[in-house]
C-alpha cells in the first residue's frame, strides 16, 4: 500500500503524497523535462523562427531552414552542401512538436474513447499509431519516387548516371525528410519507457541514419530511395497490427500481422538481398573506378587514383566537403555492403523474434509483441499500472486568496479537497483548533470579519 493522500505530521503541518523520483541525475532529469515539455519546446522554437523570417535582414538565413540549397538553374536539378543541415534540423523539431501534439491531443484521446484505459496502453497505441501515419505519408511518397526513376525493376539502373550527385528537388527533400525522421527517432527512443531490444534498436537508427547520409553524400540516393522503400512497408503493416490489438481487433490483427509477416520476409530479406547483390556485382561493371573532385558535372575533375598522402581518410571527405574528392573503389563498396549485410543481421535477428510469435498465433493466441516492456509485464495486474511505484511524503503549500466572507463555501471545500472539519466521524485531515466557523475565517484573514 503507497499509505494516504494526505496525512497530518503535527497540529500545523500537512504532507501529501508526491512520486519518488529515483536516481535521478541532470540527465534524467533534462530528459523528463523535455518529455513534458517538447510540445512547447517544438512550437515555441519554429514561431520564433518564423517571426525572425519576417524580418528581411534575417531572411537570407532563415530562408535555410524553408527551402531546398545549392539549385541549379542550367539542370533543374540540386546540388548539396552544409545548408542542407538547416533542413534536417528544421525536419527534427517539426517532427517532434507534431508526433508529441498529435500523441496527445488526437491518438490519446481516441484511444481512450475506444476503451483503452490503462496509461502505458495508451501511450503504446498512441506511438504504434503515429509510427502509422508517418509511414502512411512516407511510403507512398517513396514508392512514387521509385516508380518515376530510372531505376524502377532495373536494379542496373541504381548506378547509372555517377559521378553525377544532383537530384532532383522531390528526392532531395525526401531523403532530407527521412534523415530528419531517424534522427529524430533516436532522440525518442531514449526519452520512451526503453523495451528489452532497445539497444538493438538504437544500433538500428544508427546505422539507417549514417546509411541515408552516406548514399545521399556521395550520390547514391536511388538505392537509398529503394532500401527505405523495402524497410518502410513492413514497419506501416506492423504499426497497424500493434494498433488492432490495442483496440481489441484480435482476429484482425492476426491477420494483419500475416501480413506485416509477408511483407517483412519478400522486402527485408529476398529483395533488400536482391540490393545487396546488386551493390557486390553492378557497381564494379557500372561504375567507374576512381576518384573525382568537384560539385556538378560540369566542374568535375578526375578520374584519379585516391590521394596517397590521406590513408583512408579520403572515404569520409564527402561527408562533410561537397567539393572535395569522393571515390569509387572495393574498399567504398565493402564499406557500404559491410553495413547493408549488418542491417541484414539485426532484421534476421528480429525475424526469429516474429517466428516466435507466428508460432504463438498458430497455436491459438492473439498476436503480442515479444520485445515486451524491461519493467516486466507479466506481472502486471489489471488497472495496476502504479503498483510498483514509491512515494514520499511532502510538505503541502498553502493555496492563499483573498476573499470577502460571502465568497466562502465551506461545503463545496470539503467536497473537493476530502478534507473535514473535525468532529465525531473525521476520516480526511482535520485542522484542530478551526471547529468553529468564526474563528476560522478570522483566522485565514478575511477583509470582512465575523463578529
Amino acid at each position: 500500500m503507497n499509505g494516504p493522500l494526505y496525512k497530518q505530521a503535527n497540529s500545523n503541518v500537512v504532507l501529501v503524497r508526491r512520486l519518488k523520483r529515483k536516481n535521478e541525475g541532470p540527465m534524467k532529469q533534462l530528459t523528463r523535462w523535455f518529455v513534458n515539455n517538447q510540445i512547447g519546446f517544438s512550437f515555441n522554437m519554429l514561431a520564433l523562427l518564423f517571426l525572425a523570417h519576417g524580418m528581411p535582414r534575417a531572411r537570407d538565413y532563415t530562408a535555410k531552414y524553408f527551402n531546398l540549397s545549392y539549385y541549379n538553374p542550367s539542370t533543374g536539378n540540386y546540388g548539396l552542401g552544409w545548408a542542407d543541415g538547416h533542413v534536417v534540423l528544421f525536419c527534427i523539431v517539426l517532427l517532434t512538436g507534431l508526433r508529441a501534439a498529435t500523441m496527445e491531443y488526437i491518438l490519446a484521446p481516441f484511444a481512450k474513447a475506444q476503451g483503452i484505459s490503462k496509461r502505458k496502453d495508451i501511450t503504446r497505441f498512441s506511438e504504434q499509431a503515429w509510427m502509422s501515419i508517418y509511414y502512411a505519408v512516407f511510403w507512398p511518397l517513396g514508392l512514387y519516387i521509385y516508380c518515376q526513376s530510372p531505376a524502377y525493376l532495373n536494379l542496373h539502373e541504381l548506378w547509372t548516371g555517377w559521378p553525377d550527385r544532383e537530384l532532383t528537388g522531390l528526392m532531395k527533400g525526401y531523403m532530407l525528410a527521412q534523415l530528419g525522421f531517424w534522427l529524430q527517432q533516436m532522440i525518442v527512443i531514449n526519452i520512451e519507457e526503453r523495451r528489452k531490444d532497445h539497444w538493438q534498436m538504437f544500433t538500428h537508427h544508427i546505422v539507417t541514419s549514417v546509411l541515408i547520409y552516406t548514399s545521399y553524400r556521395y550520390g547514391h540516393t536511388r538505392v537509398g530511395n529503394l532500401i527505405l522503400v523495402l524497410m518502410d512497408v513492413s514497419d506501416l503493416a506492423l504499426g497497424i497490427a500493434k494498433c488492432l490489438k490495442y483496440l481489441g481487433y484480435h482476429t484482425i490483427c492476426d491477420v494483419m500481422f500475416g501480413v506485416f509477416m509477408l511483407s517483412w520476409l519478400i522486402a527485408r530479406h529476398f529483395l533488400y538481398l536482391a540490393v545487396c547483390y546488386s551493390v557486390w556485382a553492378h557497381t564494379p561493371e557500372i561504375m567507374p573506378t576512381g576518384c573525382f573532385r568537384g560539385g556538378s558535372d560540369a566542374t568535375f575533375a578526375g578520374p584519379f587514383d585516391p590521394p596517397a598522402d590521406k590513408g583512408i581518410t579520403y572515404l569520409l571527405e564527402p561527408l562533410w566537403d561537397s567539393e572535395g574528392v569522393f571515390c569509387y573503389n572495393e574498399t567504398v563498396k565493402w564499406s557500404f555492403l559491410s553495413m547493408l549485410l549488418f542491417l541484414q543481421c539485426l532484421t534476421i535477428m528480429w525475424f526469429s523474434m516474429i517466428l516466435r510469435v507466428a508460432v504463438k498465433v498458430v497455436k491459438g493466441a492473439p498476436a503480442e509483441d515479444v520485445r515486451s516492456d524491461d519493467e516486466g509485464e507479466e506481472g502486471e495486474v489489471e488497472g495496476g499500472d502504479d503498483e510498483d511505484d514509491e512515494f514520499v511524503y511532502e510538505e503541502a503549500q498553502p493555496l492563499e486568496e483573498e476573499v470577502g466572507v460571502e465568497e466562502i463555501d465551506l461545503k463545496n471545500w470539503e467536497r473537493r479537497t476530502g478534507v473535514k472539519r473535525q468532529g465525531p466521524t473525521t476520516t480526511g485531515v482535520s485542522l484542530p483548533g478551526h471547529s468553529d466557523r468564526k474563528e476560522l475565517l478570522g483566522r485565514i484573514g478575511c477583509e470582512k470579519q465575523v463578529e
